[in-house]
């Protein structure tokens, strides 16, 4: 059988996509009612995305794909610690504190300078944090940030 492991991997995505795009259509009505562009609409966006491409690896699968081995592995499986805990600390910290970690992480483990990986965090950070908050009026967690 040749592409078991991008089915394998699609079925996953997509029983991800489908729980994310369960859990941001949960979340309650914003008073005044309904907006055109809600805090769901995001999520949503990003579920849908994730779904096509999930489908995309089951229906059409690379034949030559081999499973990750040694160094490469581990460098997934410590990607997906820090999305773990980036998740986790996203209310408690903050948006702008939170995805400056985990970007700088990230961009580091890619190989990035320490420095110049987490600067880059920062300012897209910021600017994200910017745009959704006052460009498209879609309040993110402040966090720590939201005492000052």
């Amino acid at each position: 059988m040749t592409g078991l492991g991008d089915r394998i991997l699609g079925l996953c995505l997509l029983v991800l996509a489908v729980a994310y795009g369960w859990v941001a259509q949960q979340w309650p009505e914003p008073f005044g009612g309904t907006e055109g562009v809600g805090p769901e609409t995001f999520p949503t966006m990003l579920a849908v995305v994730l779904a096509v491409g999930s489908l995309y690896l089951m229906v059409k699968p690379d034949a030559d794909t081999q499973w990750p081995v040694g160094k490469t592995a581990l460098e997934l499986v410590v990607s997906i610690i820090v999305l773990v805990i980036y998740a986790l600390l996203l209310e408690p910290l903050g948006f702008v504190i939170s995805t400056t970690l985990a970007v700088g992480a990230l961009s580091w483990r890619m190989g990035a300078p320490a420095k110049s990986a987490f600067a880059v965090g920062l300012v897209s950070a910021i600017a994200v944090f910017g745009l959704f908050n006052y460009g498209l009026s879609l309040s993110l967690p402040t966090g720590l940030l939201g005492d000052f």
